[in-house]
C-alpha cells in the first residue's frame, strides 16, 4: 500500500473480505467512503488494481452515485434546494448569499472542514420553499437577507 496511514490497512482488509464475493465493487466503495470520508483517486486506484477493474470503471461508479464523493465533506453540510418550487421563490439568490457569507464556492468544502455548500434538487419540502438543510436541520421560507442569521443561529446551537 502507498501510505503508512492505518486507513489503508482497513481498506486492504475490506478488499480481502470482499474479493471473492459476487459484485465486490459497491461494498468495497461504500466501506472506503466510510473509512476515508470520500473516495479519492489514490483509493480508487488501489480498489481497481486489487479487484481487477479499470480505474475508469471505478471512477464511473464513484461519480455516478450521489452517496460517493471525491473530496471529504465538511462537518456541516448546507444543502440549498434548487427544485422548481424553491428556484422560482429565490433559492438561487439564497445559495449565492451562503457562498458569499461563508466565502465558499458552491460544491466545495471550507479549508477548515467546517462547511460544505451544495446545490441540490428537491428536498421534498416544497411547501416551505425556498428551503435549505444544514445537516438534518430544515430552514424554510428563507430570504437572502436572513442567511447571516441562519448561520449565526445554527452555529450558536451546534458549535
Amino acid at each position: 500500500m502507498p501510505n503508512k496511514d492505518s486507513r489503508y490497512d482497513l481498506l486492504a482488509k475490506v478488499i480481502d473480505e470482499n474479493r471473492n464475493t459476487p459484485g465486490p465493487l459497491m461494498p468495497v466503495l461504500q466501506e472506503a467512503q466510510n473509512i476515508f470520508g470520500c473516495v479519492p483517486e489514490d483509493v480508487q486506484k488501489i480498489i481497481a488494481k486489487e479487484l481487477n477493474y479499470t480505474l475508469s470503471e471505478v471512477y464511473g461508479v464513484v461519480t455516478f452515485y450521489a452517496q460517493f464523493t471525491l473530496k471529504p465533506k465538511g462537518k456541516h453540510t448546507i444543502s440549498v434546494c434548487l427544485g422548481t418550487a424553491c428556484y422560482v421563490k429565490g433559492a438561487n439568490e439564497i445559495l449565492q448569499r451562503f457562498s458569499k457569507e461563508l466565502n465558499l464556492p458552491i460544491g466545495e468544502t471550507s479549508d477548515d472542514g467546517k462547511y460544505t455548500l451544495l446545490a441540490t434538487r428537491c428536498l421534498g419540502a416544497c411547501g416551505l420553499a425556498p428551503v435549505i438543510t444544514i445537516n438534518e436541520e430544515v430552514y424554510g421560507r428563507l430570504k437572502p437577507d436572513e442567511v447571516p442569521n441562519v448561520i449565526k443561529d445554527y452555529e450558536s446551537k451546534h458549535m
